[in-house]
């Protein structure tokens, strides 16, 4: 058996499967195949089925087994070309007797019919009705409805996982997979949707065959060979009816299959342990339905041994599993912590451990929020915190550092709290029982659930029962669990204050990082040019702006140039932006050739220039006024490129780009500030807008 095995999977390796397989149809079409060969092929027929339908209950997705529509469709061909051969086979030696056609339809004529040719009939006939009016044409039925649904829903499904790659949840990879999978289950269920057709019409195929033999071997029998009514009946009809069970049989498992696959819901568990946890683990039920049993069974009349057997063994299951859900869990005492005797607070002196340093990252959860960081509650969170962290740090350039968590019973039960350097810098709440589906923007109805507003972007969002995702993400809400909402409000809260994380460690590490390949570099810049303390200003400027640190290395190049001239934090910090200009516009504007910009009115660039020259980089020397009107014209300015679906970028003279920055970072977050000698000399700009011009001047 594992020779054959063996050779069966070469062949498969090969490619030559599928050339076999069609050889083996025609052949089964076009030439006479003794009854030895149809026996084996029955049997093969009947055991595909079984395989298949045993795969089909223990698979733990649809997808797990995606090549079953195709297996259907062959199995069905099969079949057919089955009936073929049987029915040349049955024409031809019927008038030998009642094994002519093998032996495997002589023993599902003459055994499991009692060779009652009237009784096989019938059972046909009850194989085929259940077989194309009940259990095909259902699962074709759902097989449509899904295929549907699955299609509406794809477009939800996409957002969700482009949402979750944004928030660094996932990696490319994973995103792919996860985009893969999408795709795949669109195409299982419309593939499922075509191949029920197929099994349907192989229902009605059956039925006209069953009518085609008799009649023919009927005519073939009495016209040809003599025989007369009783025997011609008896011979025939029975080879027929055994010929049309043989088949029958096989197409009934591959329609249960079919309909089991189509309505099975993707779990972690086979269809085994989900009945055992869903339907025999409700002891209540259990209960109810032995009492009514039971009561049965005490009605004169009714077979009282059969309705109190099986009512007694019901009730005793359902006591049995009540008493195992009420014993509380065991726990080994080896395994309980052993106390620790330790000196009384009153005698120990205090030392430096007393003094515990402040988390440089925290996270607060109230007590209904620890099942989500509890792993062994099956929580996420933990391990979604560590793929921000991970994107993060490959976006930004340094190590995001460890986020200390712990519960707070101050906070409210679905509340919890971000710090950074133990000063809280966001709060929420969150629902672990729920979802949350996010508008981004443009959806296609309403949802009923808990209004409220996505805590990292401020859409608008809706608090939803689980059971509501598929509906939700078929409306165009993009939809995430309580665990994806935490790391998303986490990682838009890092990336803001990336500059804050940045210490003299850091920096130090990404020096000793890049001389492992530059190390004259690093020997030259410090401390003999820059001290480690101007650097990680310049670095924290960066970040303070957006702009990743990843380049070290043309970081640390333009520091060792510009250092014998200035020792500036922010002049260095503007060669710096220069030398990573093409970097820094492919992050703000992509790869568009001509980017729009909005600048400002050359007296009014003058006017700020004069003003910041005067007073050292303060804005005590400009009037507030016109602070107010620039905040609200950069501001509209900012609305409407965003509305047109553009970067905002403010393009002004590199004088006043440090000061325009901060004022920017302060009044009108999400705008970009460049100055004109950081656009690169392959790119073009074009003026959208201009700040302090009189609109009568156009």
């Amino acid at each position: 058996m594992e020779a054959i095995l063996a050779n069966m999977k070469q062949v498969g390796a090969r490619g030559l499967g599928a050339p076999l397989v069609i050889l083996m149809l025609l052949a089964m079409i076009v030439l006479p195949l003794p009854p030895f060969l149809l026996d084996l092929f029955f049997t093969f027929n009947i055991a595909l089925s079984l395989v298949v339908l045993l795969v089909v209950v223990y698979a733990l997705r649809p997808l797990d087994f995606g090549l079953f529509p195709s297996i259907l469709l062959v199995a069905t061909l099969l079949r057919l070309a089955l009936n073929v051969a049987s029915t040349r086979v049955v024409l031809l030696e019927g008038h030998n007797g009642g094994d002519a056609a093998g032996k495997v339809i002589e023993a599902f004529g003459a055994f499991v019919i009692g060779g009652n040719y009237a009784v096989g009939l019938v059972v046909f006939m009850i194989l085929v009705i259940i077989n194309f009016v009940v259990v095909t044409k259902g699962a074709g039925r759902v097989s449509e409805v899904s295929a549907r649904f699955t299609l509406d829903a794809m477009p939800g499904k996409q957002m969700a996982i482009d949402a979750d790659l944004n928030a660094g949840l996932i990696d490319q990879d994973e995103a792919r997979r996860r985009r893969e999978d999408v795709t795949r289950e669109a195409d299982f269920y419309g593939a499922m949707d075509g191949a029920s057709k197929f099994v349907r019409g192989d229902a009605i195929a059956g039925i006209l065959i069953l009518l085609i033999n008799i009649v023919g071997g009927l005519a073939i029998g009495m016209g040809q060979h003599g025989l007369d009514m009783g025997t011609a009946l008896h011979n025939y009809v029975l080879l027929t009816i055994g010929d049309g069970l043989v088949a029958q049989i096989p197409s009934l498992l591959l329609s249960t299959a079919a309909a089991i696959i189509v309505t099975r819901v993707s779990s972690s568990e086979d269809m085994g342990s989900q009945v055992g946890k869903q339907l025999v683990d409700n002891p209540r039920a259990l209960g109810i339905a032995a009492g009514i049993i039971g009561m049965l069974g005490l009605i004169p009349g009714m077979p009282n041994l059969v309705f109190l057997l099986l009512g007694g063994t019901l009730g005793g299951t359902a006591w049995m599993v009540a008493r195992r859900q009420a014993q509380p869990e065991t726990v080994d005492e080896n395994e309980l912590p052993v106390p620790v005797e330790s000196e009384s607070s009153e005698t120990r002196e205090l030392s430096w451990d007393d003094v515990q340093p402040v988390d440089i990252i925290g996270l607060e959860v109230g007590y209904r929020l620890i099942p989500l960081v509890d792993r062994s509650q099956g929580g996420q969170l933990m391990n979604r915190i560590k793929g921000v962290r991970k994107k993060l740090s490959q976006e930004l350039g340094f190590l995001i550092q460890p986020v200390h968590i712990r519960d707070n019973l101050d906070l409210g039960p679905n509340a919890y709290r971000i710090s950074l350097h133990g000063l809280p810098v966001g709060e929420a709440e969150v629902f672990p029982d729920r979802e949350l589906a996010i508008n981004p923007g443009k959806v296609f109805g309403e949802l009923q659930g808990t209004p409220t507003t996505d805590p990292a972007f401020g859409l608008e969002a809706v608090w939803i029962d689980p059971a509501q995702r598929d509906h939700a993400q078929t409306l165009g809400y993009t939809v995430v669990d309580a665990s994806t909402v935490v790391a998303t409000h986490l990682s838009e809260l890092l990336q803001r204050h990336a500059h804050e994380l940045l210490g003299h460690e850091e920096v130090q590490q990404l020096l000793d990082n890049l001389a492992q390949v530059a190390p004259k570099l690093v020997e030259d810049l410090v401390p003999k040019l820059l001290p480690l303390t101007t650097v990680l200003r310049v670095l924290q400027n960066l970040l303070a702006e957006h702009v990743s640190i990843r380049d070290i290395r043309t970081i640390a190049e333009t520091l060792a140039e510009e250092a014998p001239r200035s020792q500036d934090a922010d002049a260095l910090t503007a060669a710096v932006r220069v030398a990573l200009s093409r970097a820094i516009v492919q992050q703000v504007a992509g790869n568009v050739e001509e980017i729009p910009v909005i600048v400002l009115e050359p007296g009014l660039e003058r006017l700020l220039q004069q003003a910041l020259t005067s007073a050292g980089e303060d804005s005590a020397g400009i009037e507030p006024g016109l602070l107010e009107q620039i905040q609200v014209a950069l501001a509209d300015a900012a609305r409407q490129q965003e509305m047109n679906g553009q970067a905002a970028i403010l393009l002004v003279a590199a004088a006043i780009r440090p000061w325009m920055a901060r004022f920017v970072r302060q009044s009108v977050p999400g705008m970009h500030v460049l100055s004109y000698n950081e656009i690169p000399d392959n790119r073009k700009i074009q003026v959208i807008h201009t700040i302090g011009r009189d609109p009568a001047q156009g």
